[in-house]
């Protein structure tokens, strides 16, 4: 966390110095506004990140010695046969495409979605799995 504190305070210096420069040269109120504000925010995100790192076990990314498959999480476990997924891309797609096209096509991808959820939560109840 070391690391991303140090490079959230350089950000900020950064969009200081942006702010400054584009606020003499265009005089432009609404742009240096926000630079200013998004210098705030860097700030603040920067000295969160070294408050916290130094109060926290240093993880393998602080530890010069570490390696990569030391900071390794739990990988986790992705059903290999699963057909919810497409089910429910299908139907955010046609959902996202309501918006473009008439929301009249919510009603084609409401059911898809919902039977993709349906099915993805309940795949592996069924069969042996299933309880009684």
């Amino acid at each position: 966390m070391k690391i991303q504190g140090r490079m959230f305070i350089w950000l900020s210096v950064f969009v200081l110095a942006m702010a400054i420069v584009y606020g003499v040269w265009s005089k432009e109120p609404a742009g240096t506004t926000a630079l200013f504000l998004a210098f705030g925010l860097c700030i603040m995100v920067g000295f969160y990140l070294g408050f916290t790192a130094r109060r926290v076990d240093a993880g393998a990314q602080d530890n010069k010695n570490a390696d990569v498959a030391d900071d390794a999480g739990e990988v986790g476990f992705f059903s290999p046969h699963s057909w919810q997924p497409l089910s429910l891309a299908v139907g955010g797609a046609l959902a996202f495409l309501a918006v473009a096209i008439g929301w009249w096509l919510m009603y084609f991808s409401a059911p898809l979605i919902l039977i993709g959820l349906y099915g993805w939560v309940f795949e592996y109840y069924r069969g042996e799995n299933r309880t009684q």
